[in-house]
């Protein structure tokens, strides 16, 4: 691919406005050597304004999603895609969220612009374990760690099962869970299906990947060995 159009896919403007970085001697290489349209230069060799490229198509990010933003690119309101630069809104292929949380839940929030790999982690077959803390409004009655396991909830309006969900109980108002679906709400509907209701829910790993060295509101790209825990169980699991 031309660098042009390479840098242009990428979000850092038009071809034209990628021409006249060019020409302006923007594009350099990391010995700050001016690079030229025609040039075939690796990859991790192009600096813009002395700063490296992002990752080429094909990269995943990682977030901690704070409470208040939604990931949707049209809301009214915060929304997850301003947190990041503004050229990854428009970067071809298009970066989407690999799944979603809702507005008051925080936690792990995965991006890429690979539509196969988004489809391989949400995947029922993948079996992608998610784990979530909760913090309720009620005592857990102490039930409900079977009743999630039994594989046979179900939830309001819905005519299959959940797959079996794992509960740890880490306070009396306070628990862990590990599911392997994606359905709507589904933790929050599962907890209110007994006749309690979360207050706070976080995402705090997908397979073996965890929120370790973020802070909310903040990201970074994974390295190919980080996606590969993705489908990893997760730790004590």
């Amino acid at each position: 691919m031309k660098l042009v159009k390479l840098i242009a896919n990428l979000g850092y403007g038009s071809r034209k406005e990628v021409t006249l970085m060019f020409r302006e001697g923007r594009i350099t290489d990391p010995d700050g050597e001016v690079l030229y349209a025609d040039d075939k230069v690796p990859h991790e060799h192009i600096r813009i304004d002395e700063e490296p490229l992002d990752p080429p198509a094909g990269m995943v990010l990682a977030m901690y999603k704070p409470l208040g933003a939604t990931c949707s690119r049209k809301d009214i309101g915060r929304v997850v895609y301003d947190l990041l630069p503004p050229r990854y809104r428009v970067r071809d292929p298009a970066l989407s969220t690999v799944g979603r949380l809702d507005r008051d839940t925080s936690g792990l929030l995965l991006f890429t612009d690979d539509g196969a790999l988004l489809h391989r982690i949400i995947s029922p077959k993948a079996r992608v374990a998610k784990v979530y803390e909760a913090t309720l409004a009620n005592d857990l009655r102490g039930d409900e760690g079977v009743l999630f396991a039994s594989g046979s909830m179900m939830l309001e309006s819905e005519t299959d099962p959940l797959e079996p969900v794992t509960l740890e109980v880490l306070e009396p108002r306070r628990a862990r869970v590990t599911l392997t679906e994606g359905r709507y709400h589904q933790v929050r509907r599962m907890f209110a299906a007994v006749g309690n209701h979360v207050e706070a829910l976080s995402r705090i790993s997908v397979g073996a990947l965890t929120l370790e060295g973020l802070q909310p509101g903040e990201w970074r790209a994974l390295e190919e060995q980080e996606i590969a825990r993705i489908f990893a169980s997760p730790a004590g699991g």
